[in-house]
């Protein structure tokens, strides 16, 4: 199943640049339904091949980050969780990468604008940095997440418990999203699309490039999700275990309460999936478990993830 199958599409007019329960839902499906959502770049159409670094200057942030949606799944509410399929990702020839003044893990260190085009062939799988330099090409979404249940609009561009602009390179197509809701129907977004992207995502900003992405949805009951979590199966990008991990997150303001709220993710998961009592499950998580920054960029929020390879928990 992939883009040309789904059951529903939302368009690219379809969109919105705040998070909101309020907004009206551009779709309603039914659990287990599969979407294709044609979504546009970061810069909300405002960059195009033509533009310069001069330009940057011009881009109004709150026209940044547009997420195409929501889409109301039925039969989802508050204490649920929303997992989120990524069937496939098809690019569409550009992309884009800028630093804006102000922005960034370095923004005192880089305070000139700078902006590189890049060209993504269809089917390859490297895009050309420089003479010599090829950057591999994995596509996935920076910002998907769901509607939060405090009222009023909330910027799209940090991310949040509910997910947002996760920005984490991993969530390519074959992976499995879960996202804890907080209000009925979950009114699930997606948009800000990478081409690639590295851990941390740095500089502000991935190879920013619009695509269609195709997703599939489940609702499942009482799982306790406090923070996003997510599976690979197989050998994801950067990932040392061969058959893929299952993941958690912690979301916040500060490191290491997110690496923290990462970690205590994990002893939850073991404790209902493999039975083990957190003082086991905690040595576990010393000895078989990875601590990434999946990003560092998106104020005021970071994310860190705790990876379980596949294969450590048979029982």
């Amino acid at each position: 199943m992939g883009i040309g199958s789904c059951q529903h599409t939302i368009h690219r007019h379809q969109h919105h640049h705040s998070w909101d329960r309020d907004i009206p839902p551009a779709l309603v499906v039914a659990d287990g339904a599969t979407v294709e959502f044609e979504t546009t770049d970061a810069s909300g159409g405002q960059l195009d091949p033509s533009s310069i670094a001069a330009d940057l200057a011009g881009v109004d942030f709150g026209r940044v980050n547009p997420v195409s949606g929501p889409v109301f799944v039925e039969g989802t509410g508050p204490g649920d969780v929303l997992e989120v399929e990524i069937l496939e990702l098809a690019m569409t020839g550009w992309g884009w990468t800028a630093h804006f003044p102000g922005f960034g893990l370095l923004a005192d260190q880089f305070p000139e604008p700078w902006l590189k085009h890049w060209e993504l062939t269809p089917g390859s799988s490297t895009a050309p940095f420089a003479d010599g330099i090829d950057v591999p090409v994995a596509p996935f979404p920076g910002t998907i997440g769901l509607a939060p249940p405090t009222p009023g609009p909330h910027s799209t561009v940090p991310p949040r418990p509910w997910g947002g602009n996760l920005d984490t390179r991993h969530l390519t197509a074959g992976t499995k999203l879960y996202l804890p809701v907080g209000v009925e129907g979950a009114l699930f977004s997606v948009g800000d699309t990478h081409a690639a992207q590295g851990d941390g995502e740095v500089c502000g900003t991935a190879i920013e490039s619009r695509m269609g992405i195709a997703l599939r949805f489940r609702v499942h009951r009482h799982w306790g999700l406090r923070f996003p979590a997510f599976e690979t199966f197989g050998a994801a990008p950067g990932d040392r275990a061969t058959s893929g991990s299952f993941v958690t997150t912690g979301v916040g303001p500060d490191l290491m309460v997110a690496a923290r709220d990462a970690i205590s993710g994990m002893i939850d998961h073991l404790g209902a999936t493999a039975r083990l009592d957190p003082p086991e499950a905690y040595a576990l998580c010393s000895v078989a478990v990875d601590l990434r920054i999946h990003e560092v960029v998106d104020q005021p929020n970071w994310v860190v993830g705790a990876w379980l390879p596949r294969g450590i928990v048979s029982r």
